[in-house]
């Protein structure tokens, strides 16, 4: 933990495909620059955020947006930018492994450009609008928690938000702030969308930051409603969410003080009992 403060100025951005992967890290890093200016420590984008959301289509040709994670050039290229802005950033990319080998990733780079990690989403849709199976494999690094200038940080990627164990998995390892950068639309779950990560932040007592794409984009009719937010750990929005429609940079003051308050007060960890935990996992 940087100094002695509890309280993190913490920042997300929502964003419109702009067509082009060149221009829209463009758009992120003069968002990054303007959350620096407002004092931001920590800045997390939304899913695939320097490709459109091409999964609304099976298509071979959609996997030229992939590329090595950190060795790729957007991810040496916000390394760079973590340096120049002194933030914690969480960088969502589709990333090539190896030949065939493809994953739906977040790298985590801490405040002097450090590439701390990566997060590989583990739970893989194939529905409509989300044909995600025909692209990525399921994540097999666990559920990683980085140690940054801003304390404990997780990730996990929007399916994966309606699973709880992950977010417990996270909450075990000492997540303090869970960044969930997600690119889901208007019809399939809007009204699962104010109600699960609150839920998950309660249960699990920590802070979350839940990031959604806007907007229409090429590939399909899918329609992202924004509505980002940040919630804490008795489940409420820290200040106002995002818009519905427009792109929006939130940043906010998250107090961490609130996580032992909360885990004193509802005792959540206190009472858990994983000795009869067992059949959940039994296959």
């Amino acid at each position: 933990m940087a100094g002695d403060s509890r309280v993190v100025r913490a920042a997300l951005v929502q964003a419109k495909w702009t067509g082009d992967t060149a221009s829209m890290v463009d758009v992120h890093e003069s968002y990054a620059r303007a959350a620096a200016e407002q004092g931001a420590q920590v800045l997390g984008f939304q899913e695939v955020f320097n490709a459109p959301y091409f999964c609304q289509v099976q298509e071979a040709e959609h996997y030229r947006w992939a590329e090595a994670v950190p060795d790729g050039p957007t991810v040496q290229r916000m390394q760079a930018l973590a340096r120049e802005t002194g933030m914690v950033l969480v960088v969502p990319v589709f990333e090539v492994e190896a030949s065939g080998f493809y994953y739906n990733t977040a790298a985590v780079i801490d405040a002097d450009g450090t590439f701390l990690g990566k997060y590989r989403k583990h739970h893989i849709p194939q529905v409509k609008g989300f044909w995600e199976k025909f692209y990525f494999r399921p994540g097999n690094l666990g559920w990683p928690v980085f140690d940054t200038a801003v304390g404990k940080v997780g990730v996990y990627i929007c399916y994966d938000r309606h699973f709880p164990e992950g977010w417990r998995a996270l909450g075990l390892a000492g997540a303090q702030i869970v960044y969930n950068p997600s690119a889901t639309s208007r019809g399939l779950s809007a009204y699962l969308w104010k109600l699960e990560q609150p839920a998950a932040a309660v249960a699990n007592e920590y802070f979350i930051a839940a990031i959604n794409r806007v907007g229409v984009e090429e590939y399909g009719d899918n329609d992202f409603y924004g509505t980002s937010y940040f919630v804490d750990p008795r489940g409420q929005f820290v200040g106002e969410t995002a818009s519905d429609n427009d792109e929006e940079l939130l940043v906010r003051d998250l107090d961490l003080g609130m996580i032992d308050e909360v885990r004193r007060q509802w005792a959540f960890y206190r009472d858990r009992r994983p000795d009869a935990y067992g059949p959940l996992v039994e296959g």
